[in-house]
């Protein structure tokens, strides 16, 4: 497939005959958005269809297809008594809480789902639910899955045709699963590449990202009136309309500042070729466009993507996104209904949603006719789908077909893909590629660590608690290098921090970001481990003993590496790289004889910065100055040297000076851990959003939501166990200063049930709360019993203590516990949105030094 250059397709007609878009006028604000004429038309049987389902559903009926709950928080009994149109799974959850299911579990889970949705007792008309998934870059949520590169790899690949093959190969793992819809693909243009989910996106150029877009859709869906939505095809999304890679400081979930012309020509890039594609689903975008959130647009949603663009699918919510909209909370919101968002994903509080939204209907809030249309598209959807004709998940023709999972093909695209995603930056006296029959040293910790190499949205959310071990069926960097240097008779060692037994002839050095996904991905400097320099200083320990250097740089977006590419004689980045990282040694050694297997081909879809400021540096912009261009990257046949780079800094360092230093903010943040401890009182520390005490009774963990995606932790106590506590830990002992003591600890809280009883026990069993912990020594304890005694189960509160108080136990210089629950009596109670701040609000609840 070849690309059709997208800066020309709102400017000329040549778009009606390459991309079926035609432009029109938009009256509301006198900017021409392109007609979109799909091959896809209405089918009269499936809108008689349509008329007929619509005319006797009840409006309980209506609404419950329209709201999406979250296996993390819906049980099997949920959805019989509801029959929800459709529901999903979070990037941290899995079938009946197994991370590791296989996807036979998967393929059960879905049978039961589709079974409870036919028998609800509040939906008669039997409409068969629909699973959707995160499937980013392969089915990539699920234990032993094949992964593809990032989308940020595949765009250096410049190959559509192989984006197709992707989205073909996803489609049939996903479908082995019995899943059938599909969170993809993204289609961000992304401006500012601090923003921590710039590795979803292709390319900062909108040319790359239309071109994909549709080869994308294609390959989930299947060609309309070929083979659409037929056999292993899922339905496909393409999200976030509208923005979302555009916001001020790459601040995730920002405001997008910008002109409606740029906002067209730029960032809506991938959706006018993924509804020309067919696309059934889109994604509303979290973010703002100057200052109103595009939920709650419906110039945008509706006007602009339904109407002017001519998209007849539905569109879909992000996690809670909702609650962001003007009037609008994490229970009920019609603005964003009437604003054209037609299936809202409601995670956890799904069935107060549920009922305030049927009461904003028969309130006349959500018209009859909004309502109606908001069901008919995604009734459109599932019947184009077969919703009604395929019978549940497991009686599938393409879910007998258990052997597409991780299958050999799969595997070997991934690994093609991972060949041609790779750009070559530097590689002075042409030191690669390298024979296998050498005695090479491979350090740096992303050398055999399959998590880090797969980045966020592998197996978990943000995929900071894999091992290897998370990944069955994958291949490392390290084991793919060793495997063909062992084979061509070379010699090879492992050692992370780069010290070895004998002199090698060659290192190839694995370094790179962590992973990481939204929120936790956003940064603010542009310099690679700013602060602490330790793959520096390794590179330079190996130069320093003339040892030729080959560095592997995994990460997600192009960084400020000028210190590290002047200690390496060649320099690649490999971006996120997925389960098959064999594919690196097949471009960076040759056979056993000598011949090149396979050249360096990728080219960088993202312009590199040449300094630590350029955080807005995209191609085309004036005063462009990258240190690699849009387009950079070498091959074998280059005879370039790169001479040395200036290492000088241009950013300002980052001052701190705001109003609270989160420990707990929408997660977690640096250098925290959760930690649970039972009666040995020792403390168990996770790096993951559920768990459980060592002795698996005392006290559990499980991730909810307060306003962000996981933003908050579910505590409950089994009542047992005087010493069980929860704590919130510092990974390193924080000095307790005069700063410190002058502020107060604010947190969200929430009580959801209290024993058997549902109210505090009257007794001398305590429910306490402590700050700043050094063993058994805290700055501050106090019983939570008086607050919860006069608050509202299932509400959220804010609560502030302040840390001037001396507590009892003697005075505290230094802490490893920031905030410390314990309970001595069964209660379930929830926090979120721990900080440390200097002035509290007036509506919070405030524990003051008499308590």
């Amino acid at each position: 497939m070849s690309f059709v250059s997208y800066s020309a397709l709102t400017k000329t007609l040549y778009v009606c005959s390459a991309l079926l878009v035609c432009p029109i006028n938009a009256s509301a604000q006198n900017v021409n958005w392109p007609k979109v004429y799909s091959a896809l038309k209405p089918d009269p049987a499936i809108e008689k269809q349509l008329d007929a389902l619509l005319a006797n559903m009840t409006i309980e009926q209506k609404v419950a297809q329209l709201i999406q709950p979250e296996i993390g928080y819906l049980s099997v009994a949920q959805m019989r008594e509801y029959g929800f149109g459709s529901y999903l799974n979070g990037g941290n959850t899995a079938p009946y809480g197994q991370k590791q299911a296989d996807p036979q579990t998967w393929l059960k889970y879905a049978d039961d789902m589709y079974a409870a949705s036919i028998n609800s007792s509040e939906d008669g008309s039997s409409i068969p639910t629909i699973w959707g998934t995160d499937a980013m870059h392969g089915h990539s949520n699920v234990y032993g899955a094949t992964l593809f590169p990032h989308n940020i790899g595949l765009g250096a690949a410049r190959d559509a045709g192989l984006i197709h093959r992707i989205g073909q190969a996803t489609a049939k793992e996903v479908a082995a699963t019995g899943i059938e819809w599909m969170f993809a693909p993204t289609v961000a243009v992304v401006r500012d590449d601090r923003w921590g989910r710039t590795y979803e996106s292709f390319s900062e150029d909108p040319d790359i990202v239309a071109a994909y877009a549709g080869s994308m859709v294609t390959g989930v869906q299947g060609e309309i009136g070929e083979t659409f939505l037929t056999d292993y095809r899922r339905i496909a999304t393409a999200k976030h309309f509208v923005g979302d890679g555009g916001t001020q400081n790459g601040v995730d979930r920002g405001d997008t500042v910008t002109t409606e012309q740029e906002l067209r020509d730029i960032h809506a890039a991938g959706y006018y070729t993924a509804i020309a594609a067919g696309v059934q689903s889109v994604m509303a975008s979290f973010n703002s466009w100057n200052g109103k959130r595009v939920h709650g647009d419906r110039y945008l949603l509706t006007e602009v993507l339904k109407q002017q663009m001519g998209f007849d699918g539905f569109v879909i919510s992000d996690w809670n996104a909702h609650k962001f909209v003007d009037g609008c909370d994490l229970e009920q919101c019609a603005a964003a209904f009437n604003a054209g968002v037609d299936v809202m994903m409601v995670p956890e509080h799904f069935e107060a949603f549920y009922h305030n939204t049927l009461q904003q209907v028969k309130d006349g809030v959500i018209s009859a006719a909004r309502l109606d249309d908001a069901v008919r598209r995604f009734l459109r959807a599932k019947i184009r789908w077969g919703v009604f004709s395929r019978g549940k998940p497991s009686s599938r023709p393409e879910s007998a077909q258990p052997q597409w999972f991780n299958a050999k093909e799969h595997r070997e695209l991934a690994r093609e893909a991972v060949r041609k995603s790779l750009v070559l930056l530097k590689n002075n006296d042409n030191l690669l590629p390298l024979s296998p029959k050498s005695t090479v040293l491979i350090a740096g910790d992303g050398a055999d660590n399959i998590a880090k190499q797969a980045g966020g949205w592998s197996v978990s959310w943000q995929g900071t608690d894999n091992t290897n071990a998370d990944f069955p069926n994958a291949t490392s960097i390290y084991a793919g290098l060793r495997q063909q240097i062992a084979a061509a008779g070379g010699t090879v060692e492992l050692s992370v921090d780069g010290r070895y037994r004998s002199k090698p002839d060659v290192a190839i050095v694995v370094i790179g970001e962590e992973p990481y996904a939204e929120w936790l991905g956003d940064i603010q400097q542009l310099e690679y481990q700013q602060g602490n320099k330790r793959d520096l200083a390794l590179l330079k320990r190996l130069k320093q003993q003339n040892i030729p250097v080959v560095t592997v740089f995994l990460s997600g977006r192009p960084l400020w590496v000028n210190k590290e590419l002047n200690s390496s004689d060649a320099f690649f980045a490999a971006w996120l790289t997925g389960s098959e990282g064999q594919g690196i040694a097949d471009v960076l050694l040759t056979d056993i004889d000598g011949a090149i297997q396979h050249d360096f081909s990728g080219k960088l879809s993202f312009s590199w910065p040449k300094y630590n400021d350029q955080y807005r540096l995209n191609v085309g912009q004036a005063q462009y100055d990258p240190l690699f261009a849009y387009g950079y990257g070498l091959t074998y046949a280059d005879r370039t040297e790169l001479a040395p780079l200036s290492e000088a800094t241009r950013a300002q360092p980052v001052q701190n000076a705001a109003e609270q230093t989160p420990l707990f903010v929408r997660n977690l943040a640096a250098g925290m851990l959760w930690a649970l401890s039972d009666n040995s009182a020792s403390l168990k520390r996770f790096n993951s959003p559920s768990a459980v005490s060592a002795d698996g009774k005392s006290i559990t963990m499980q991730s909810v939501n307060l306003a962000y995606q996981e933003d908050g932790r579910k505590f409950v106590w089994q009542g047992a166990d005087s010493k069980a506590s929860a704590s919130l830990i510092y990974a390193d002992a924080q000095v307790i200063t005069e700063d410190i003591r002058r502020k107060s600890l604010q947190l969200s809280i929430r009580l959801d049930s209290i024993g058997t009883s549902n109210r505090i026990n009257a007794g001398g069993n305590e429910i306490k709360i402590a700050a700043m912990c050094q063993q058994q020594n805290c700055l501050r304890t106090v019983s939570l019993k008086p607050v919860l005694q006069n608050i509202t189960a299932g509400k959220w509160y804010t609560l502030a203590l302040p840390l001037h108080c001396e507590g009892a136990a003697g005075p505290v210089h230094s802490a490893e516990e920031a905030v410390r629950f314990t309970a001595a009596q069964p209660v379930s109670l929830a926090v979120a949105d721990i900080a440390l701040v200097n002035t509290v609000a007036s509506s919070t609840i405030l524990l003051d030094c008499a308590q």
